[in-house]
């Protein structure tokens, strides 16, 4: 199986050894994604609404490199550093995707890179 490399400069670039998505014959994993301006690379600013925008503002960017959209994303990976912003988390996940939703987890985690609240990752399936 071929494996091809997602990257787009609509999303923020790696910060490590990583790529941003790779696709699997039909399949895109992506790489967790955390609120970063994809123009300047600096962590948006604001509060965790405005951090969730971004976050899945970035992976709509990569989904659509990939050839894919948000509707076609079958899993969702959701870190956050305060479980009290699971609602908040939801309502902006609502603003995004439609049902039937992709499967998911949420899991709160002592901290992420550069000081974010929210990270997500995803797997999407393309036709």
């Amino acid at each position: 199986m071929s494996r091809q490399i997602i990257a787009t400069d609509q999303a923020p670039a790696a910060i490590g050894p990583y790529s941003q998505a790779v696709r699997a014959g039909g399949t895109v994993y992506f790489s967790g994604q955390i609120p970063l301006d994809p123009a300047t690379g600096a962590l948006v600013e604001g509060d965790i609404a405005a951090q969730t925008r971004r976050v899945f503002d970035n992976l709509k960017a990569v989904a659509e490199a990939a050839g894919g959209a948000l509707d076609k994303i079958v899993r969702v990976g959701i870190y956050v550093t305060d479980l009290a912003h699971f609602g908040e988390v939801n309502a902006v996940m609502a603003e995004y995707f439609a049902q039937p939703y992709p499967a998911r987890s949420t899991i709160e985690v002592a901290g992420l890179p550069r000081g974010a609240q929210v990270e997500v990752d995803a797997v999407m399936v393309l036709d």
